[in-house]
Parts: structure tokens; sequence; C-alpha cells
């Protein structure tokens, strides 16, 4: 028996170790999607290169992860320096795969298609949320080729939590979608931009319909807060001012990440 409890926790532990791995890997794919998006070069046909000397990569030079470590951020032919958002983009994957498969472990022993459709289910919908995340930060736009499939695919989040298509299951997921979506349009309209784009409209549907309406508030709260105490120093400092331009879909995204993997505990914490 001892023997048998130990087997399943190392098969845990390689699942898990696995799921990072993994996810450093599709957070590796996402970068290069981030970078190349509206450029007009080819995903999947054209090579990695650096982008200073043109150089192009190898293999060993596209390790998650290992390799701008061991390079130390820098390109090994001209020696410039990589954009950190490489190691951060293929971290925060991996990191957001590890949890999907925390928080499914020990269910994929059982085999079942459920779960095995929801771990993939899930993993599409975050790599969809960090995609926008990284494009967000660097550009200060959310490009609707990320968007819209997160929108559609989040619609499913209900169906693929009750194995079933019901009204009761449904509606709280549209309404609170729409409820995001009007909220954030109304700021959007009102400040005529200013306060708040129109893509952030759009990624609240999809939170909506992806969290219900419990996980949707708390997941905006969060970004508020989170957002408001990175802002003001930035607002204030020299080097940012009050004229500075802050993406605010990370922090949704946060937000929507924080209250997924946790957001009944945070609640139960707040009710106790």
């Amino acid at each position: 028996m001892k023997e048998l409890v130990l087997l399943l926790c190392i098969m845990d532990i390689i699942f898990i170790i696995f799921f990072f791995v993994l996810g450093t890997i599709i957070g590796s794919f996402l970068n290069v999607l981030v970078l190349r998006l509206n450029t007009g070069e080819s995903v999947v046909a054209s090579r990695s290169r650096c982008f200073s000397c043109g150089h192009a990569l190898y293999a060993g030079d596209l390790i998650p992860l290992v390799s701008f470590f061991l390079q130390r951020g820098r390109c090994r032919y001209c020696k410039s320096v990589f954009s950190w958002q490489y190691p951060v983009g293929e971290f925060l994957t991996g990191l957001v795969f590890l949890l999907i498969a925390v928080k499914f472990g020990g269910e994929y022993i059982s085999a079942t298609a459920h779960y095995t459709s929801s771990i993939i289910y899930y993993a599409l919908i975050f790599s969809l949320l960090i995609a926008i995340s990284l494009y967000d930060f660097r550009h200060k736009i959310i490009p609707n080729e990320f968007v819209y499939p997160f929108i559609v695919i989040s619609f499913f989040a209900p169906i693929i939590n009750t194995l079933g298509l019901t009204l009761s299951s449904v509606l709280p997921h549209f309404l609170s979608g729409l409820g995001g979506f009007l909220f954030f349009g109304s700021l959007w309209f009102f400040s005529g931009g200013r306060w708040m784009g129109f893509g952030d409209a759009k990624l609240a549907l999809g939170m909506g319909f992806l969290l219900g309406p419990t996980m949707t508030t708390l997941a905006i709260l969060l970004a508020f807060w989170t957002g408001t105490l990175v802002m003001v120093p930035l607002l204030f400092s020299k080097r940012f001012g009050m004229k500075a331009e802050i993406p605010f879909a990370p922090f949704l995204i946060a937000g929507t990440l924080i209250s997924w993997f946790g957001g009944e505990y945070i609640i139960l914490y707040f009710l106790s």
C-alpha cells in the first residue's frame, strides 16, 4: 500500500513538472505570436532571429528560460540585450500550466474525457489571456486576433464545468459577461477613451463568460486595487508622469487568474 501511495505521489510530481515545462514552451510560442502579430511576418515559416543583428537563432538559443539566463539575456552573436518579455512570458505560462495541473491533480489517473478536456480547455483560455496581457503591455492595445477567440471560447466555460447545456448554468455567466462589457463600455464611451479602452470592454465580456457573476466582480475589484497600487506611484514619478499610458488589461487578467484559481478562498477569508 505504501509503495502504491509513493508511486502515485511520484506520478503527481512528474505530471506537474511536465505541465510547467510544457507551459514554458507554449509561453515561448506566445512571445513569437506577440512579436510578429500584424508585422506581416509568418509565425510558422520564419525562423527565430535576433532583431538587432538578424542572425538566425538555433535550438540551443531557444530553450525556454534556460537559454536566456545562460546567455545573460544577450544575443550570443552580437551581444545585444534581449527583452525581459521572453523569460517573463515563458515563466508566467509555465506557472499557470503548473497551477492547472495542481488544480486537476490526481484526476488524470482516471483518464476521464471530462478532466482531459477541462485541462486542455483552460490551458487554451489562459494562453490567450497571457498573450493579450503581453501584447497590451508592449503595444498598449488589445488585439482582436486574441480577444475575439477568447470571448468565443470562454462562452463554453459553464458547459465545460457542468457537463451540459442548461439555462441555469449558462444564463448567470452570460449576464455577468454582458454586465462587465456594459460597465467598461460605459467608461470608454463617456470618457471618450481616456479612462478605458474599448478593448477592455471586450475583454470583460469574455471574463464574465468564463467566471460567472461572483468571480467576475472579484476579478474586477482585484484589477482596480492592484492597478491603483501600481499606477499611482508611476503617475507621480518623474519618469512617467501624469500623461503616462498604462495598460489595464494585465491587471484585469491578473484578477481573472487569481479569481479562478483562488477566488473561493479569498471570499471565505473576508466573510469569516
